[in-house]
C-alpha cells in the first residue's frame, strides 16, 4: 500500500466578495482534487485547538498525528531540527524575523522578502554585537527567517511555557506595542528587539531597500525541544517530506522522515508545482508514504490577494495532485488524502482557528456522496474529526 498527503497550507477561508462570494477553494478550476472527492469521502478536521495559537506549527503537528496539546513547545524548536541545531534538554529557541515597522506599526513582517543576502549581513552584525556571552547565538536562514538559540550552560534558561509572543504575520497592519513577548524573560527579549533597530539603520545595503527595509527582528515562537515518537514507530510506514520551509523540515526530521530537496521550491507563489509532483512520485519509490507541503495558499492570504490564492490551487491541482492521484491509481493498492493544516483568511491575512475541508480516496474507503471538495462541502458532511490528531490513524488505517 501506497499512501499520499498533499497540504495546501492555509488554503480553507471564508466566502469572499471579488470572487462573487465563493471561497477561494470553490472558486478555483480543481478537476483533480474534485476526483478525490468523487472516489472518496469529503470532511473536515480541526487540528489547531482552541486554546493554542493557530498556525502551521499547532496544525501540522496534529495533522501528522500527535496531539499538540501534548506534544508542542514552540515553533522554534522544529525550525532548529530543520537547519541541524542540537538543542539540549534546558536550550531554547526562538524564531527571528527581519520585519519593517513604521510610525510603530508592523507594515512588512518579511521586510518586503528580504534578499538573503542582506538579512544574512544583518544577523552577523547582530552576532557581533549581541552576543558577546556563550548563552546566545544567532542562525541566518533564508530571506526574513531566522533563529536564535539560547544555550542553559550554566543554569535553567530565563523562559518558561508562560512566556509568550505573537507571530509577525498575525499583526500585519497593526501597532505593535500590544504583542510584544511578555512573561518571563520577555525583557532579554525586547532588548534585543530594541538593540537591532540603530545597527539596521546603519547598515548601508540595507537602507538602501528603501521602505522595505529592515528596521528591526521580531523575535517569538520560542520553545524547547519536543519530544516525538518517531512516525514510523507508531504508524510502521516509511515516509518522505517535501517542503521548502524549515518548519516542516524541522518536523520531518524530529519524526524521522526522510527529507526531499527539490530544485525551485521557494515556499512562496512562485514555487515549482511541477517540480513538487515529480518529486513525490519519486519518493514512492522507495517510501510507503509521501507528504506534499506547499505553501503558496497561506502566502497569498498573508498578503491578502483572493486571486493568487485561487491561482494557488489551481496550480496544486494541475501540477500535484492530477499527477500524483494518476500514479497512485497505477502503481496499485493507495490512499491519497488533502488537507489544510489550518484556515488563513483573506480577510484578515491571518492564521484562523476552525475546521479545514479534508478529502480522501482509495483502498478500503468506501465513497459518500460529495461530488467536489470545498469548504462548503465540507461542512455539510457528517464527516468531522474534533480533535485532528485523530485523523492520520484513521487515514493510515491504524485507529
Amino acid at each position: 500500500m501506497k499512501y499520499a498527503l498533499i497540504i495546501p497550507d492555509g488554503a480553507a477561508d471564508e466566502p469572499q466578495q471579488s470572487l462573487g462570494g465563493l471561497t477561494p477553494f470553490q472558486a478555483a478550476c480543481t478537476p483533480h482534487m474534485d476526483a478525490v472527492a468523487v472516489a472518496g469521502v469529503v470532511g473536515s478536521a480541526n487540528h489547531v485547538p482552541a486554546s493554542m495559537p493557530s498556525g502551521s506549527d499547532v496544525g501540522t503537528m496534529s495533522l501528522f498525528g500527535y496531539d499538540p496539546l501534548e506534544f508542542h513547545t514552540g515553533r522554534a524548536p522544529l525550525e532548529a531540527a530543520a537547519q541541524g541545531i542540537q538543542l539540549g534538554p534546558d536550550d531554547w529557541a526562538i524564531r527571528c524575523n527581519l520585519v519593517t515597522v513604521n510610525d510603530g506599526k508592523m507594515k512588512s513582517f518579511t521586510a518586503g522578502q528580504i534578499p538573503s543576502d542582506i538579512g544574512q549581513g544583518l544577523i552577523a552584525g547582530l552576532q557581533r554585537t549581541q552576543c558577546g556571552g556563550r548563552s546566545w547565538k544567532y542562525y541566518p536562514g533564508v530571506s526574513y527567517r531566522n533563529l536564535l538559540i539560547y544555550r542553559s550552560h550554566d543554569g535553567p534558561a530565563p523562559f518558561s511555557a508562560q512566556t509568550t509572543s505573537t507571530p509577525p504575520h498575525d499583526v500585519t497592519d497593526c501597532e505593535i506595542a500590544p504583542y510584544l513577548p511578555s512573561g518571563p524573560g520577555a525583557d532579554e527579549l525586547r532588548q534585543l528587539m530594541d538593540g537591532s533597530v540603530s545597527l539596521f539603520a546603519a547598515d548601508q545595503a540595507n537602507v538602501a531597500r528603501g521602505e522595505q527595509a529592515a528596521t528591526q527582528t521580531w523575535l517569538w515562537g520560542q520553545g524547547c525541544r519536543p519530544a516525538l515518537t518517531p512516525f514510523e514507530d507508531r504508524f510502521h510506514v516509511r515516509t518522505a517530506v517535501i517542503t521548502a520551509v524549515d518548519l516542516l523540515r524541522g518536523m520531518g526530521r524530529l519524526l524521522g522522515w526522510d527529507i526531499v530537496d527539490v530544485v525551485g521550491a521557494t515556499g512562496y507563489l512562485d514555487t515549482d508545482y511541477a517540480a513538487k509532483g515529480r518529486a513525490a512520485i519519486s519518493s514512492l519509490a522507495d517510501h510507503e508514504f509521501v507528504v506534499v507541503h506547499v505553501e503558496a495558499p497561506d502566502e497569498a492570504s498573508h498578503e491578502g490577494v483572493a486571486e493568487e490564492k485561487v491561482k494557488a490551487l489551481e496550480r496544486i491541482d494541475q501540477d500535484i495532485v492530477g499527477p500524483l492521484h494518476e500514479y497512485l491509481r497505477k502503481q496499485g493498492e493507495y490512499r491519497l488524502l488533502l488537507s489544510p493544516d489550518h484556515p488563513t483568511y483573506l480577510r484578515t491575512k491571518t492564521h484562523s482557528h476552525g475546521n479545514v475541508p479534508v478529502a480522501a480516496c482509495g483502498q478500503g474507503i468506501e465513497p459518500d456522496a460529495a461530488v467536489a471538495y470545498n469548504d462548503v462541502t465540507a461542512a455539510a458532511s457528517s464527516l468531522i474529526f474534533e480533535q485532528g490528531c485523530h485523523l492520520m490513524p484513521w487515514f493510515l488505517g491504524r485507529n
